[in-house]
């Protein structure tokens, strides 16, 4: 995981390198300006992502049954947000690692997934206590 910190930026070098090898100065700004659009791409990604869940109440999930069956193992926190809409309710103390947050639906079943390195390592699902559906009352009489 700390490799590709180190990678994503040597590799961008390099192409700016081999841009500038194989056709000078124009072949540079081409390149360099590949770069600022794979990075803007991403920060507006970044940024809708964001924008959606500050419209939903914090760790609050339409459904975490749903949620609990989308997940997958390394997937990242942003991943996660953007699925789910809103931001997760922080378990764990700050800074402490792992991570774990949690969202809940309005069946009070929750999922608490625990993030390392920003990944997501483990999920677990809690589905509320086996509360009786409430049922219409049965007709006295058979029915007409």
């Amino acid at each position: 995981m700390q490799l590709k910190k180190f990678l994503i930026p040597l590799g961008c070098a390099a192409l700016l390198v081999v841009a500038h090898r194989a056709s000078g100065w124009p072949a540079v700004a081409a390149v360099g300006g590949g770069l600022l659009m794979w990075l803007l791409l991403h920060f507006t990604r970044l940024m809708t992502v964001l924008k959606r869940a500050a419209h939903r109440p914090i760790g609050h999930v339409d459904s975490a049954v749903m949620l609990n069956a989308k997940l997958k193992p390394g997937v990242t926190l942003m991943h996660v947000i953007a699925m789910t809409r809103a931001l997760g309710q922080r378990i764990s103390a700050e800074g402490a690692e792992p991570e774990v947050y949690r969202w809940s639906d309005n069946g009070l079943s929750t999922v608490e997934a625990e993030f390392a390195g920003g990944k997501l390592v483990r999920w677990r699902l809690d589905r509320s206590a086996d509360t009786p559906v409430s049922q219409a009352p049965e007709p006295d009489g058979p029915a007409p």
